[in-house]
């Protein structure tokens, strides 16, 4: 039976019913650590990496799907004549989405590859909506459309503890990185157009404290939030905390707290979280 059949990464979050209820194939990246490869929720799960990243001796190297794989799983899914929609990471912080769109030049099928511009539980919102909305018959001009709405009223803040990560892959200057570490700085980054910008930094945790309580005072005043995310790199207690405080503020917002992906992980390094939510009209 044709259909639309929607198609992501493993820097993804998504928990295994969604995956399921919502027929949504996840491709999965790779991640290598002290010369061993794991592939993303096959070969590593997400506490076992953290665990192991702990323990390495270099930084891990996260790697995306190669070309084949992509055109191997376009090929399939659109064998019954199916149409396929990919979104993928924003390419700030990989090459997968650039890669997706190479295959799916060189595929057989009928597939549309999306930068989503964001990542984790952000890039959630948009797959799960073209998800949703292609198991209910909508063409693929209307989930495209939902897709920029969804875009555009997402946003993520991304907490970091420690910029030992994010600077040696790159993401940061060491200069800054290196200041940073020096003062015990905590750094908040925002996504703004699929790139991290730091929207403020401060000594320890005060600094992550009081913008939380002043973002949890604004979305108290905004009415229509749909779900509110918050993924973590082993900082399960305090992200618990923001959890209870958020759903004090807002009894009616589902919040969803997950260990976030190892490609998420690796740069944001121990102790970071990010929180993500998206309004509707």
């Amino acid at each position: 039976m044709a259909t639309i059949k929607i198609v992501t990464d493993s820097s993804v979050q998504l928990t295994p019913e969604e995956i399921e209820q919502n027929h949504i194939t996840v491709i999965p990246l790779s991640v290598m650590i002290d010369d061993t490869v794991y592939v993303d929720g096959k070969t590593i799960t997400r506490p076992k990496f953290i665990e192991l990243m702990g323990q390495a001796k270099a930084l891990p190297k996260t790697s995306q799907p190669p070309i084949g794989e992509f055109i191997e799983l376009f090929d399939q899914l659109g064998e019954d004549g199916s149409q396929v929609i990919a979104l993928h990471m924003t390419d700030a912080i990989s090459g997968t989405v650039n890669t997706a769109r190479q295959a799916a030049q060189l595929s057989k099928s009928d597939v549309t590859v999306l930068d989503s511009r964001e990542t984790d539980r952000g890039m959630a919102f948009q797959v799960l909506t073209a998800a949703r909305m292609a198991q209910q018959g909508k063409t693929k001009a209307e989930i495209l459309a939902a897709l920029e709405r969804v875009k555009g009223s997402t946003k993520l803040y991304m907490a970091v503890m420690t910029l030992d990560n994010i600077v040696k892959g790159g993401r940061v200057s060491r200069v800054t990185g290196l200041i940073s570490n020096i003062l015990n700085m905590k750094v908040i980054f925002e996504m703004v157009d699929g790139e991290l910008q730091v929207r403020t930094k401060g000594r320890g945790m005060k600094t992550v404290n009081n913008f939380m309580r002043e973002l949890i005072a604004k979305l108290e005043k905004i009415p229509n939030i749909k779900e509110i995310g918050i993924s973590h790199v082993a900082a399960d207690k305090v992200v618990n905390g923001f959890k209870a405080d958020l759903e004090k503020a807002l009894p009616k917002v589902p919040v969803l707290v997950r260990d976030t992906s190892p490609i998420i992980a690796t740069y944001a390094g121990l102790g970071a979280f990010a929180i993500m939510y998206y309004t509707e009209d």
